[in-house]
């Protein structure tokens, strides 16, 4: 499993956009988003952590990837990017 923080995660729009992202690099990987800790679990078919993390950040979002996933660094942070993506 990867496991990335993202802070910037903050309504159900959010949730569906990082989901959507992720879908989009792997089609069959299962997407947890515990919205309340701005934490995304990702369990990946063909993917790995810094491709999601590239989906992640191309949709807007400022992905971190947990500690528990050694090997991979945090992926930077975008331009411009403040909070709610509602306003």
């Amino acid at each position: 499993m990867i496991t990335f923080g993202v802070n910037d995660m903050t309504c159900g729009h959010c949730v569906s956009s990082i989901t959507k992202a992720v879908h989009a690099v792997d089609q069959g990987a299962q997407v947890r988003i515990d919205l309340a800790a701005h934490r995304v679990d990702i369990t990946p078919t063909v993917a790995d952590a810094d491709m999601f993390g590239a989906a992640i950040k191309a949709a807007g979002y400022t992905p971190v990837v947990r500690a528990s996933d050694v090997g991979s660094a945090p992926a930077d942070a975008p331009q411009g990017r403040k909070g709610c993506c509602c306003g």
